[in-house]
């Protein structure tokens, strides 16, 4: 995959969702406008569709990715591309992102 946008160090609850009833729970490990590394214990598949709800420090609610794909697992580590986020809620990404710049 490649490395397109900043990430940042970003500790956080997710929620996953996929189809017929598979949900789960992981840390989000960081953090970029394109997707994300997130660990869990939960055994997930390259490839995987999940609809995600990140509990992010800057908001009381969660920020929803409507459509992200498992893209490599390592261990109990796995990275997240987000194929399909609204506009508002990418742009809330980006300026939390832009917040958190050393």
């Amino acid at each position: 995959m490649d490395r397109r946008g900043r990430r940042i160090a970003q500790s956080c609850r997710m929620f996953f969702f996929g189809e017929e009833e598979f949900e789960g729970e992981a840390t989000v490990v960081d953090l970029s406008t394109n997707g994300c590394r997130a660990a869990s214990s939960i055994e997930l598949k390259v490839g995987l569709p999940l609809k995600l709800s990140l509990f992010l420090s800057d908001y009381k609610w969660p920020l929803r990715v409507d459509e992200a794909i498992v893209r490599w697992i390592d261990g109990e580590q796995f990275g997240l591309e987000f194929t399909s986020i609204r506009l508002a809620q990418r742009e809330r990404l980006r300026a939390l992102i832009m917040k958190a710049r050393p």
